[in-house]
């Protein structure tokens, strides 16, 4: 006799892609359970006083243009369960030691205005990719597809011919260091040498992203996206379960369909055991095995005693700043890591949080975030690098801090098995696996076993905070196990 089916549905990992997998399937009628290894749902979107008590630091993402531009998220009610958007007056800030400060406002006319010789050539540049921002979030991110409209397939193509460059290529058309390190910046969050193909494509999107949805944070933290998300599941019908850490799928009680917001790593361990030998096969499991992560980063939380005092105070406007110099120097740092070493200059990605959300810190405090990437697994600690490239931009910074906390690739892995070697964007995000990702099958999503698939950020179009992967796997799903 079989086992009784409790549920439609069990999603292993309530990260942002687990539960909007959850959310979209009890959208469809399903009946849903979200099984949490965790005390609280979040995965890497999540916040915690991890300095001094009242300082509210995030624990993995802290600024969310891709969440604004999901198309996904965007149209669920989470303002409903707590969420609210805070737009900082600039985007982000790109200091540097010999020029003006690159700004990247959220009006594009402003930001190109500002360029001087390259004001046309950004605007005709960034212009264009803002003017297909919706072609490009509700047909381009994710699975690779045509799109069927002759119109919209031409303007894919030619987005196309310039996200598949290097970003080193795409800033030839720029002759000023501010416009050149403003696509750098971007393009360094693809954890890419800026000479690889694909790096382009990151610069392309994060930078329109500015002008097309702006850089929010949320406010309270990035918590407050996820306890949204949970909080809409939950209005709905669905079930979550936290604090219960899955070792086997034979411990998942009996449904239609799993699915698996892990990383491949944890995959193959969990399903290739006896039960997950027989169902997915050796090829499968070998793909899985052999998928590949990228550099990783060490993260500073910065408790403060007031704001950081940059040399440019105008950089107080700005949500984010990008630490590294010159696009060659960003370049020299990124390209260091991919081959294994260690940046004594790294490139730095810096959150300012409460200088727009004071309930962040106490009256009169701040908080601030802070990260470089560090080859895969490293144990080098680079509080002090950091620190150093903060200061060459903000003199004075040190004597501003109540307290620090840092952490290694080894603390992220620990706190979050899916962020392998503190790998935040759920796989290397280079050309040959962008869309293979985390094997090669017609449906990234299905697996060989039809009544299991995966949602996570191993999944196209990757990491980030947008849902994305767990909505694809979703409609994955009701196409297969979940027909009605």
């Amino acid at each position: 006799m079989n086992p009784r089916i409790e549920h439609d549905a069990i999603i292993v990992g309530g990260g942002p892609n687990g539960l909007t997998a959850a959310v979209a399937l009890t959208q469809a009628g399903r009946s849903v359970s979200v099984v949490e290894a965790e005390g609280t749902v979040g995965g890497g979107c999540r916040t915690a006083e991890s300095t001094l008590p009242g300082f509210l630091h995030d624990v993995c993402s802290a600024v969310h243009p891709l969440a604004r531009a999901s198309p996904v998220l965007r149209r669920m009610p989470l303002e409903r369960h707590g969420l609210a958007w805070i737009d900082p007056p600039i985007a982000f800030a790109h200091p540097l030691d010999d020029a003006d400060t690159a700004f990247a406002h959220p009006d594009l006319q402003t930001t190109a205005r500002a360029l001087g010789p390259d004001e046309a050539a950004y605007r005709a540049l960034m212009g264009g990719v803002v003017n297909i921002w919706d072609l490009l979030m509700n047909e381009l991110v994710g699975p690779f597809r045509i799109p069927r409209h002759p119109l919209k397939a031409v303007r894919a193509a030619l987005f196309g011919l310039h996200a598949l460059q290097p970003a080193i290529w795409l800033a030839r058309r720029f002759e000023t260091p501010q416009a050149r390190a403003l696509l750098a910046g971007c393009a360094a969050h693809s954890m890419l040498r800026l000479s690889e193909p694909m790096s382009g494509a990151f610069g392309l999107t994060l930078l329109a992203s500015a002008h097309a949805v702006g850089w929010p944070i949320a406010k309270g933290g990035s918590q407050r996206i996820t306890d949204a998300l949970a909080g809409y599941l939950e209005e709905l019908g669905g079930a979550i379960v936290t604090g219960q850490r899955v070792t086997s799928l034979d411990e998942l009680p009996a449904s239609r369909a799993v699915m698996l917001d892990l990383t491949p790593r944890v995959v193959a361990a969990i399903a290739g055991r006896r039960l997950g030998r027989r169902r997915l096969g050796r090829s499968y499991l070998r793909q899985l095995r052999r998928y590949r992560y990228g550099p990783g980063v060490f993260k500073l939380d910065l408790a403060l005693d007031g704001p950081i005092p940059w040399r440019d105070e105008r950089i107080l406007q700005a949500g984010t700043v990008h630490l590294g110099g010159t696009l060659e120097e960003i370049a020299e740092s990124e390209a260091t890591i991919r081959a294994g070493g260690h940046s004594e200059r790294p490139f730095v990605l810096l959150a300012q949080p409460s200088l727009f959300d004071p309930g962040r810190a106490p009256a009169g405090r701040h908080t601030a975030w802070a990260y470089c990437h560090v080859p895969n697994g490293s144990t080098v600690d680079m509080s002090e690098a950091i620190l150093r490239q903060v200061e060459r931009f903000a003199p004075g910074l040190r004597e501003r801090i109540l307290a620090v906390g840092s952490r290694s690739p080894a603390d992220i892995e620990r706190d979050n098995a899916n962020l392998v070697g503190g790998d935040i964007n759920g796989g290397l995000q280079e050309l040959a696996q962008f869309w293979t990702r985390p094997a090669v099958r017609r449906d990234p999503y299905t697996t060989p076993d039809p009544s299991l698939y995966v949602c996570s950020a191993a999944t196209p179009p990757g990491g980030g905070v947008h849902g994305l992967c767990g909505w694809y796997a979703a409609r994955s799903a009701l196409r297969g196990a979940l027909r009605a």
